[in-house]
């Protein structure tokens, strides 16, 4: 079983692909309107990750936002203990 792992969660989808993109698109379309109550922006990030599962180009995009991520957070935390920001 397909499954996505997001902070040391591990989130279990679908095993059907059409299934997994249609829960992907619609958390994305879903996190496009946001601002509507009870969905919220939080949709598109995880949307993506649903989608990346099954399509090589979001699978790529969502890497490379992930390595740049981790180097923010490495150069954060590098300022950090050397005492300066």
């Amino acid at each position: 079983m397909p499954a996505i792992k997001i902070f040391n969660h591990e989130i279990r989808m679908p095993q059907q692909k059409w299934l997994r993109i249609l829960l992907g698109v619609s958390l994305v379309l879903g996190g496009l309107v946001g601002f509507l109550p009870i969905v919220g922006f939080w949709m598109l990030p995880l949307g993506l990750f649903v989608l990346s599962v099954d399509m090589p180009i979001v699978r790529r995009f969502t890497r490379r936002v992930n390595l740049k991520w981790a180097r923010w957070r490495q150069s954060k935390s590098d300022k950090n203990k050397t005492g300066q920001g």
